[in-house]
């Protein structure tokens, strides 16, 4: 799932968001905003039992997925798109 909060100025706040459990293992959202590094937005868990990443954003289109630990990429349903290169976000 996906929240997006606008902020002061033009950013925009975007929660990515999961299960706990699905997938197993540490998970990381990549892409256009952090050049698909791995590792730099690391879904924390939460008490309510999902994993969350806040990320600021600029207005734009972004492409993205989330890599689990085992090399498993998924797209977001809860995307403006998705298509062949990932899930999409446009802001």
């Amino acid at each position: 799932m996906i929240k997006r909060s606008k902020l002061f100025g033009n950013k925009t706040r975007v929660t990515f968001c999961l299960p706990k459990d699905a997938p197993d293992g540490p998970v990381s959202v990549v892409g256009t905003f952090n050049d698909w590094e791995p590792g730099l937005h690391e879904l924390k868990d939460r008490r309510d039992g999902t994993r969350t990443v806040t990320v600021r954003l600029d207005p734009g289109h972004y492409r993205f997925r989330y890599l689990a630990s085992d090399g498993v990429w998924l797209d977001d349903e809860h995307a403006d798109a998705v298509g062949p290169h990932g899930s999409e976000l446009l802001l």
